[in-house]
């Protein structure tokens, strides 16, 4: 009862719009998980509100991954809307040199968004702030290359956002990286299905 309580009292703790930006999350999910291109209009309302309360906890480097979920969720809706019959690429895994470049893009961004946050920011949480931004990063490059490793970088950034959101008393926010953790689980072993279908099929 004690955790319940708990619970309750940081859920009256948040603001109205950091439960109107998980709200919309929420929202997108499902609507993305039933292949409805309204998913992005709940995504954008949901980025830009979130924004807003990232500001607030000085998560700098989470503001900026997010405003590149803003501009890929504008350009998902507009590619979804004019290309509606493009062909999907095939799900594969990441070859040797797939893999140089993910390296590339976490120490890079890590180095870039560590060295802002300490000499630009008033960030308390630049190590942190930074790892979970460039797993993210480098997760969503992969994601775009229908790469089935993407579902691991993402965990690892959700795996370290969780503790980092309840840190900063960004509850309801954690609560749903915990959901987005949970999709990207089941996300990987459906993708490894489907890639063991296609080799079937080729």
């Amino acid at each position: 009862m004690e955790i319940i309580d708990q619970i309750i009292k940081a859920f009256h703790a948040t603001s109205w719009l950091e439960r109107f930006s998980v709200l919309c999350g929420i929202i997108q999910v499902l609507l993305s998980k039933n292949n409805k291109v309204s998913n992005y209009l709940f995504g954008i309302l949901g980025i830009v509100s979130g924004m807003y309360v990232l500001f607030g906890a000085k998560l700098y480097a989470d503001i900026a991954l997010n405003m590149y979920y803003l501009v890929m969720s504008i350009y998902g809706w507009w590619y979804w809307k004019t290309n509606k019959d493009a062909s999907e690429q095939p799900i594969t895994s990441c070859t040797s040199q797939e893999w140089t470049t993910v390296i590339g893009i976490v120490l890079g961004a890590f180095a870039i968004l560590y060295f802002f946050l300490i000499y630009v920011t008033d960030s308390d949480v630049p190590i942190w702030d930074a790892w979970v931004s460039c797993t993210a990063w480098a997760g969503m490059w992969l994601l775009a290359r229908r790469k089935i490793e993407n579902w691991i970088l993402l965990n690892i950034s959700n795996a370290f956002a969780i503790p980092l959101l309840i840190h900063k008393d960004l509850y309801l926010f954690a609560l749903l990286t915990t959901f987005l953790f949970i999709v990207a689980i089941f996300g990987y072993f459906k993708w490894a299905r489907i890639m063991k279908l296609e080799a079937k099929l080729s």
